[in-house]
């Protein structure tokens, strides 16, 4: 870990997370900024986010929100983060994932159970 960070998170981790975010295509958050305009200075903005990730600084934007039509004709509310705070998102992810899945019963599919721990 690099001296003075209180988080243990690799600029690569930070990477993967954007590289899989943008193949979801998802749409601009409150900010407006697309990938398009994330990407003319990637490099910086990946860094500015895993050095307020790392050093516990970092903090999500608002999220917009946008009406979705459901089928029996009501709206329903739809959260859309920025793309640096899905980046955030998917960073913290894919390092809780690598703790957990291992306790997870192989049986579990739309919600996951913890296994018995004593046998």
């Amino acid at each position: 870990m690099e001296e003075g960070k209180s988080f243990e998170i690799s600029r690569h981790q930070v990477l993967e997370a954007y590289k899989r975010v943008k193949a979801n295509h998802g749409a601009s958050g409150v900010d407006g900024v697309n990938f398009e305009e994330f990407e003319k200075d990637l490099k910086n903005n990946l860094y500015k986010l895993w050095n307020r990730m790392s050093s516990g600084s970092y903090f999500p934007k608002a999220v917009r929100g946008v009406e979705i039509q459901k089928k029996n004709g009501k709206k329903r509310l739809l959260g859309i983060p920025t793309i640096e705070d899905r980046v955030a998102q998917m960073t913290v992810r894919m390092s809780f994932e690598k703790l957990v899945e291992p306790i997870f019963s192989s049986n579990s599919y739309g919600y996951k159970t913890v296994q018995q721990l004593k046998r």
